[in-house]
């Protein structure tokens, strides 16, 4: 696929995921929904390479980087991400993620030497200033204090952590390793972090056989997890770290106009405005460099 039909399904997908996430929280403890979910993703996966003929080995120092990335992108990334949206709207950690397009192409420079370009840091600043004028709202009432510190660490953390894992995709794919066994791995690595976080932090390992619940987490986990990512890093290994990452920007456009159609959302001048100015980081982003 070409990079803007994989940019359009990461957005497509992870838009509504954000509203999928808050079904999750209640019964059963953040970190011990991200182990289903994710230890759920990982055998699925692994069962489809198993019979396309994929092969899952990997040599042993191969799978200390994998454990490493799968802690990053799939384990402490979402227990933050969970923990942020139990105490601050998913709008707010939206909001905070979206700076992951300034971290990545910083995080690119310093362990890559990859040169941060006017154009991309004019995209970053559209993105983040359209993203945050969308949720102007909920940015106003954090204000009032209370669990909103709380939660917007969490989200600020999660944010660096997946940058981290980020890099780590670049790597990956540098040596040439395939994208779904890789990524099977890495979902098992970041459910068996997520499983000793929880263990650690005394979880009670619950679950909510309700509808919501149930159908909430097989979504995240085979289209929130297993189709979004097979396609984030396909475009990750076509474009980048930096443009790959401005699908932080774009999905929470989608979360507001799903808003719309089912939450019954009413649109102001700013978000109107957000709406634009994220759009136009897209483009700018996303856009080929012209070749000389």
């Amino acid at each position: 696929m070409s990079a803007p039909a994989l940019f359009a399904i990461c957005t497509a997908i992870w838009g509504s995921t954000w509203l999928a996430i808050t079904w999750q929280l209640g019964v059963v403890p953040p970190e011990v929904s991200v182990v289903y979910r994710f230890a759920l993703a990982a055998l699925l996966l692994a069962a489809w390479c198993l019979a396309t003929r994929r092969s899952l080995a990997f040599p042993a120092a191969e799978h200390a980087r994998l454990a490493a990335w799968g802690a990053m992108m799939f384990g402490l990334n979402y227990v933050g991400v969970y923990y942020a949206e139990a105490h601050v709207s998913s709008g707010l950690v939206a909001v905070v993620f979206s700076t992951i397009v300034f971290m990545s192409p910083i995080g690119m420079r310093l362990c890559f030497g990859t040169p941060i370009t006017v154009r991309m840091l004019a995209a970053a600043t559209l993105g983040v200033v359209g993203v945050a004028l969308l949720f102007l709202p909920e940015l106003r009432s954090a204000r009032e204090g209370g669990s909103a510190a709380l939660g917007i660490a969490c989200a600020l953390g999660a944010t660096v952590i997946a940058t981290g894992g980020n890099l780590v995709a670049v790597r990956n794919h540098a040596k040439g390793l395939p994208v779904l066994p890789v990524t099977a791995w890495g979902m098992l690595y970041g459910a068996a972090v997520a499983a000793l976080f929880a263990l650690a932090q005394g979880a009670s390992w619950t679950f909510d056989a309700r509808v919501p619940y149930v159908a909430s987490l097989l979504y995240l986990a085979v289209f929130g997890s297993i189709f979004a990512f097979g396609a984030y890093l396909t475009l990750l290994k076509l474009v980048g770290a930096g443009p790959a990452s401005y699908v932080g920007v774009s999905t929470p456009v989608i979360a507001m106009l799903l808003s719309t159609l089912f939450e019954g959302y009413r649109w102001s001048w700013p978000a109107v405005l957000g709406v634009g100015l994220a759009i136009m980081g897209n483009v700018l982003a996303l856009r080929a460099p012209k070749r000389s």
